[in-house]
């Protein structure tokens, strides 16, 4: 290589010398704002040639002197990473080790690297806040979203902390912090429902429910959705009625009923704000056409609680006699009239009822207990000590309670939603031996 260098270095003097022999004449060169020299055509190409060579090195040099920094640097950010990447894998397998203290150090340790990494600060915020440390993790959390504004899991880590420490307004601004950046966040549209629930604000959940039901994506999420926006619908409208604002119940109630023609609380909700309105004999006929229309016991119920407030016990045993004449074979039916027998104090009508119930057909414990303090009432002890037995043991003043079909919580009163799993329209009355232990 060396010798092919001489080679066209030798070329390159010889044509020169050539050059110089033809061209003999001077060139004039004026230096700006200064002297004027004539200097021969040759030597003013060999200083152009030489100049040109020492731009060409001088680029060169400041090309390789740059890249060797470069690289330089590179190699000592990848150093770094590696150191970081180390700590941060002992802390995590720290944390899997449930090593609090030995988590903590080495995370403390990559913020010694590199106090703006991210997740070593968010994980001892996590670390904080599984000590119930709450002040400390909220700490952590808030420098986390200072280095990145946008960082979704620091804003929802905020929110945690602020719902755990009850500072719900404050938890919701975090919440649309985290909308305003991505609208279609379910996780962070759930939490705000649930924020809004507790709070009972029921308007806001309506368009939220609504939003949420656009985003989900199976068809089943969506068809469990529809159902939570109907028990928001409830909800309103249950508070709109205790609020006074009939009207707004009313078209409320009426709205579910088009919705979902089976949801009994809808029914009983229009039939409390017809009686609102003063309108008893509406709302009798209302009940009773409902049963009618939905054979549900719990409208039943009602329309008994109903009549007999109002005095009419004897347009409900005409009730339930037709009831039974359509169906003569509805034991449920005819066990209903023995509790209102009994709760009339018609004990031999009662008897008489509850004796003609096929036990093999329909048992359950409320009917062997309802009788067995028929039989005390009647001084017929041995009697009343059998049905007693049968029952379980079951003595106190008969009264059948409610229980949620879905998770089996039993209650003395009625309710639109089960207090335990939190579902509207689930209560039953319990004669069936749906809520048996």
């Amino acid at each position: 290589m060396g010798k092919i260098t001489i080679f066209i270095f030798l070329v390159f003097l010889a044509a020169l010398g050539l050059f110089a022999i033809e061209n003999k004449d001077a060139v004039t060169i004026k230096i700006p704002f200064g002297d004027i020299y004539e200097i021969p055509m040759i030597a003013f190409i060999v200083l152009s040639v030489t100049v040109g060579a020492l731009s060409v090195l001088v680029i060169f040099f400041i090309r390789d002197t740059k890249r060797v920094i470069d690289n330089l640097q590179y190699q000592k950010k990848q150093k770094k990473e590696a150191k970081i990447q180390k700590f941060y894998s002992s802390a995590l397998n720290a944390i899997l080790g449930d090593k609090e203290e030995e988590a903590k150090d080495a995370l403390k340790d990559i913020l010694e690297e590199d106090p703006e990494h991210i997740d070593a600060i968010l994980r001892l915020g996590d670390i904080s806040f599984n000590n119930k440390d709450y002040k400390a993790a909220l700490d952590y959390y808030r420098k986390a979203k200072d280095i990145d504004p946008k960082n979704l899991q620091a804003l929802l880590s905020m929110e945690t902390v602020m719902e755990k420490t009850e500072r719900h307004d404050d938890a919701l601004k975090c919440l649309e912090e985290i909308l305003d950046i991505d609208p279609e966040n379910l996780t962070a549209l759930y939490r705000k429902r649930a924020i809004l629930e507790k709070k009972d604000m029921w308007d806001d959940l309506l368009s939220l429910q609504k939003t949420i039901i656009k985003l989900e994506r199976s068809e089943n999420d969506k068809k469990k959705e529809e159902y939570r926006l109907l028990g928001y619908k409830y909800e309103y409208a249950r508070s709109s009625l205790e609020s006074g604002e009939l009207e707004k119940a009313e078209k409320a109630f009426r709205t579910m009923i088009k919705m979902n023609d089976g949801f009994i609380s809808a029914y009983l909700g229009l039939a409390e704000v017809i009686l609102s309105k003063g309108e008893t004999e509406e709302a009798i006929n209302f009940l009773e056409k409902t049963y009618e229309q939905l054979k549900s016991i719990i409208i039943l119920a009602r329309l008994e609680d109903l009549l007999i407030n109002v005095g009419e016990p004897g347009r409900l045993i005409r009730f339930y006699r037709n009831a039974i004449a359509k169906n003569p074979e509805d034991n449920k039916l005819k066990f209903l009239l023995g509790k209102l027998y009994y709760r009339l104090e018609m004990v031999e009508d009662a008897m008489d009822l509850l004796n003609s119930i096929d036990t093999n057909a329909f048992s359950v414990p409320e009917l062997f207990s309802l009788r067995g303090e028929l039989y005390i009432k009647r001084n017929q002890i041995s009697k009343a000590i059998d049905d007693l037995k049968k029952a379980c043991g079951i003595w106190h003043h008969f009264r059948i309670q409610y229980c949620c079909s879905n998770c089996k919580f039993k209650s003395e009163d009625w309710s639109g939603r089960c207090p335990q799993c939190m579902e509207w329209n689930t209560y039953i009355l319990d004669i069936y031996g749906t809520c048996k232990a």
